[in-house]
């Protein structure tokens, strides 16, 4: 196999860098000094999102002025969760959860900064139900439910607005504003397969927070 040349691995690292700002998922890399890095920390069991799904997501991300693009693959059922992310063409990074442990492969030349641990937090923040969130949320943190925005808090401010398009929210698209990292992230969801729920028609869908 030939190598590439040097315009094309500069091409390739890149790409990789888009990626970065498509994920956005690593925003404390970038997060001024001033401004409280730490992420949410946000890991639930995969059973608690209450069905099973497999999607496939496209992925628009704004931030500074810049937009990039990322297709992804998610699928959820009661043991696990995994996710497969593609840009132009080529696997750049995969995620498997089993409510246990996080494990995760990324393209060599993908930034460090970009952690899987993030990745899953902004997803089960969008897809899973409130009430499992609630639960989760460590002491300062809360999140309230109005109609088709989700909004996330950290002592009483906002740090993520979400908003659906539809009731189910794998189904169409979700807009999620970060307010601490700066980046808004689009995600346009088609399900492969008809949710599986035995508990209740929409377990994950958002409703308004009492």
């Amino acid at each position: 196999m030939s190598s590439p040349g040097r315009g094309g691995w500069q091409g390739l690292g890149l790409r990789c860098c888009a990626l970065a700002a498509v994920l956005a998922l690593a925003a404390c890399a970038t997060t001024p000094a001033l401004q409280a890095p730490a992420r949410l920390g946000l890991k639930l069991a995969p059973a608690s999102l209450g069905a099973n799904i497999s999607l496939q997501q496209h992925l628009t991300v704004e931030r500074n002025g810049r937009i990039d693009q990322l297709d992804a693959a998610v699928e959820v059922d009661q043991q696990q969760f995994n996710m497969v992310g593609l840009a132009f063409g080529q696997r750049v990074l995969s995620l498997h959860y089993d409510g246990q442990t996080v494990q995760s492969w990324r393209h060599p030349l993908l930034p460090s900064q970009v952690r899987a641990e993030d990745v899953l937090e902004d997803t089960q923040l969008t897809l899973w139900p409130l009430a499992a969130i609630r639960q989760a949320l460590p002491a300062g943190w809360t999140i309230e439910q109005q109609g088709l925005q989700r909004t996330l808090l950290l002592q009483g401010e906002p740090v993520m607005v979400i908003n659906y398009s539809r009731p189910t929210p794998w189904d169409g698209k979700v807009e999620l504003n970060n307010l601490r990292y700066h980046y808004r992230l689009t995600i346009e969801s088609v399900s492969d397969t008809a949710a599986d729920d035995p508990v209740s028609p929409n377990p994950a869908a958002p409703t308004a927070a009492p």
